[in-house]
């Protein structure tokens, strides 16, 4: 997506070699005109998969899978990170490892928003080693949901998880990839 790329370069923040910043317009500050873009791509990328609800995990991932929902014209549910008391029991659960935080957790999604009658999109905002998809996809596999696609914003292609969700067979996109970054050299974008 040239629109998001075009983005990247000109916001960004490369920090050391494996941390890009898009918190200026992405996820934390969040520039709603791109946001609706991003999802108006998503839908065109997934459109005729027969998607039932949107998912992703919060924090960063809520305002993407809501910008994708709106043109599904379905729900957004997001995974929890933490359990809180009004979620109730009847939860799926996955363990996390978080790249930006390097500890684990586990993720949690209340069993009455989504089950084996459910056709997912995933959405998240970066995809580097792949833990949080990994979790997502676990949860699907609990509720026995099937996984319609997977939309990442920005794919970090120089980190395994890309290469390792495909090749468990899921048809994933990413609108951006960067194949390699530094804080001297700048932003390579490529392709998958």
């Amino acid at each position: 997506m040239k629109l998001l790329e075009e983005r990247i370069a000109r916001d960004g923040r490369v920090i050391g070699s494996e941390i890009l910043k898009v918190d200026s317009f992405l996820n934390h500050q969040i520039d709603v005109e791109l946001l609706d873009e991003i999802g108006k791509e998503l839908y065109r990328l997934f459109g005729n998969e027969g998607i039932t609800k949107v998912i992703t995990i919060e924090a960063s991932g809520i305002a993407i899978g809501c910008a994708a929902a709106r043109y599904f014209k379905v729900p957004c549910v997001f995974a929890k990170k933490a359990r809180s008391l009004n979620i109730g029991k009847d939860t799926y659960t996955a363990r996390v490892h978080s790249f930006t935080y390097d500890n684990d957790y586990d993720i949690t999604m209340s069993q009455s928003y989504l089950s084996s009658d459910d056709r997912v999109l995933i959405v998240d905002d970066f995809l580097a080693n792949g833990a949080a998809l990994r979790g997502l996809i676990s949860i699907c596999e609990q509720a026995g949901a099937s996984i319609g696609g997977i939309g990442i914003c920005i794919e970090k292609g120089f980190q395994p998880g890309g290469e390792e969700i495909r090749a468990m067979g899921y048809p994933l996109q990413s609108l951006a990839v960067i194949e390699s970054m530094s804080e001297h050299h700048g932003i390579t974008f490529g392709t998958r």
